[in-house]
């Protein structure tokens, strides 16, 4: 997919027109933000308005988000667990504590 970020007024404005007028090439829209297929046809929209507004426009490309195949399975089963604490004010910090359960610290530091 291509993420389109806008910055400006008028690049947001040309952004949300190409959305309402192109709707089959547009995955996710955020606002000053969206998200397009990965197609020569969204790349052209993100293309021309990165064209006519400059540094106004950013486009990158992104990949979804699969969590079996891109998180591991200790980070999952810490995060279902800690969803489902019986107190929600508990920090996971804390919740971690005397569990069989990641370090917040050490997954701050481990990339996916």
């Amino acid at each position: 997919m291509l993420l389109v970020v806008t910055y400006s007024r008028e690049a947001r404005t040309a952004l949300r027109n190409a959305c309402r007028t192109h709707e089959d090439c547009v995955v996710r829209r955020f606002g000053r933000a969206a998200l397009l297929e990965a197609t020569e046809f969204g790349a052209f929209q993100a293309l021309r308005l990165q064209a006519k507004h400059g540094a106004d426009v950013q486009v990158e490309r992104v990949e979804p988000f699969v969590p079996e195949r891109d998180v591991p399975d200790r980070v999952r089963t810490a995060a279902a667990t800690y969803a489902d604490r019986d107190r929600p004010s508990t920090p996971y910090a804390k919740f971690a504590t005397g569990r069989d359960l990641p370090d917040p610290d050490a997954m701050k530091d481990s990339e996916l």
